[in-house]
């Protein structure tokens, strides 16, 4: 495991920054709106009000956060990578221990307004952590282990882990509760498209006098692949070269970049891409 320590430090301080942001987070409008997020937080959050109310137990939010994570960390530095899985460790613990540490804070008793500034905050947080190339936990990092080693979407398995979770909470708790959460949970979801976009993709349709430079450019700044076309310009009646590709939303700026360098006069169109089916690199966690 190589260490850059300059890199790895923004790392660390970007995760410790994203900690303290869930655990206010959680306290501040979750936790007074009795929520449930979705994941490993809420199923932990679940148990601590199912010991507290049937067993009497109060049970620290640590406990169950850890237990439940302890097979997906596996899984994360099992397949995805140690300093990924390290990092995301810590955001795991540091969350959870401020999370038992912090006392309740809420700043109103509007359950609406709780869900959707909750939503909007614990989205902030959670990019933060992805930028620090880490997770959150939990079915994280089910969904990264998809992506990147079977090229498969979990967004069905999690959907239907959220929702039996949901469903046991409505059933115990009242289903008010429940649909509130519903509500949190598509915050945070729409939230986080706006706040982290490497996960979206556009697609590149560029017309260029030199196709060669241009793959080139694709291939070195973000190892994807194109795809070449030859047709007729209608306007001046003359062949035309248009190269096609798709990269994350992250990488089209430096890749824009690097086409007008070489070819100042490629006309570009740029199509957001809503879905995508096939294999597209991700660039490896570490």
């Amino acid at each position: 495991m190589k260490i850059d320590w300059k890199r790895d430090l923004r790392r660390l301080l970007l995760v410790v920054v994203a900690s303290a942001i869930i655990a206010v987070n959680l306290k501040m409008f979750v936790r007074p709106a009795e929520m449930y997020p979705g994941g490993a937080n809420g199923l932990s959050m679940l148990m601590q009000t199912i010991f507290s109310t049937y067993l009497g137990l109060q049970v620290p939010f640590t406990v169950f956060n850890v237990i439940f994570n302890s097979i997906p960390a596996y899984i994360g530095l099992r397949f995805l990578g140690r300093k990924f899985t390290i990092l995301s460790i810590i955001t795991i613990i540091l969350s959870s221990v401020l999370t038992d540490l912090l006392p309740d804070m809420g700043l109103t008793q509007d359950p609406l307004l709780n869900c959707v500034f909750g939503g909007i905050l614990y989205a902030f947080g959670s990019s933060l952590c992805l930028r620090a190339d880490a997770t959150t936990g939990g079915t994280d990092f089910i969904a990264m282990y998809m992506a990147q080693k079977h090229d498969r979407d979990a967004f069905g398995t999690i959907f239907i882990f959220n929702a039996i979770m949901l469903a046991v909470a409505g059933y115990l708790f009242g289903w008010d509760k429940a649909m509130y959460s519903i509500i949190y949970q598509f915050t945070v979801t729409q939230a986080l498209h706006v706040f982290y976009k490497n996960y979206q993709k556009h697609t590149l349709f560029i017309i260029t006098e030199k196709p060669a430079d241009v793959y080139e450019c694709i291939r070195i700044s973000t190892h994807h692949g194109a795809t070449l076309f030859r047709g007729i310009g209608l306007y001046e009646q003359k062949e035309r070269n248009m190269v096609y590709s798709v990269v994350s939303s992250s990488e089209m700026r430096r890749v824009l970049s690097e086409v007008r360098h070489v070819d100042e006069h490629a006309f570009i169109n740029i199509i957001k891409t809503d879905v995508f089916a096939g294999r597209f690199h991700h660039r490896p966690t570490d």
